[in-house]
């Protein structure tokens, strides 16, 4: 099969990569357009492109995108941060902190259908974010040098208090309160204690996020 020459017009034999008369190159590349892929997850948008079904995006595979979940989930941290001072339980709050993140970022999304794994991921991140906010408050109280010693000595009392509860009178026990007392050994367990407080912030964040993916996804499909 011949076919004119998109250059000069003279006809080129099928299978040559080069017109013989003026060398353009004869291979012609198609570029499909791009599929319009939508942000949410469930969000009932038509196919537009005219492609079948095996060639286009699933919905659900569209992951969350954290540059619009930031606001939601910062704005649930600081609210579980002022419940906390104002004395609610902090498992508790840190639980409502992804509770809080899915209700926020539904806001001004209602045809979003959330599921529980996508609430479990805004609440770990919401609990990431209510843990930082948590070591810049004390970050910033621990520069006052009064607060400082007063945190020092209620968290020292605290420990002495469990400890005395739980082995009184133990050698090895009191060996480690007195090592505790120093400062090495104070660092060493503010360490310890944050380890663990990040963990359980992102733990009940999660699962406080699932429940709201959960209970969300089951009223957009009802």
């Amino acid at each position: 099969m011949e076919n004119p020459c998109y250059k000069c017009g003279q006809v080129v034999e099928e299978g040559r990569t080069f017109c013989p008369h003026c060398a353009a190159p004869q291979i012609r590349v198609v570029v499909a357009e791009p599929v319009p892929v939508p942000f949410a997850e469930g969000v009932g948008i038509t196919n537009t492109t005219g492609l079948p079904a095996s060639e286009t995006v699933p919905v659900l595979a569209v992951p969350v995108s954290w540059s619009q979940a930031l606001k939601p989930c910062a704005l649930a941290a600081l609210v579980a941060t002022v419940l906390m001072f104002l004395r609610l339980t902090p498992a508790v709050a840190m639980f409502s902190t992804g509770f809080l993140a899915v209700v926020f970022y539904r806001q001004g999304r209602p045809n979003i259908r959330m599921r529980p794994a996508s609430g479990a991921r805004l609440g770990a991140f919401a609990g990431l974010l209510c843990f930082g906010i948590m070591v810049l408050l004390l970050s910033l109280v621990a520069t006052i040098p009064e607060m400082r010693g007063k945190v020092h000595d209620q968290i020292v009392g605290l420990v002495d208090q469990q400890a005395a509860a739980s082995n009184p009178g133990d050698a090895q026990v009191q060996k480690v309160l007195d090592w505790i007392r120093t400062p090495e050994g104070f660092a060493f367990m503010l360490l310890f204690v944050g380890i663990v407080s990040l963990v359980i912030y992102v733990l009940l964040g999660a699962l406080g996020g699932a429940l709201g993916g959960a209970i969300f996804g089951r009223r957009k499909q009802e």
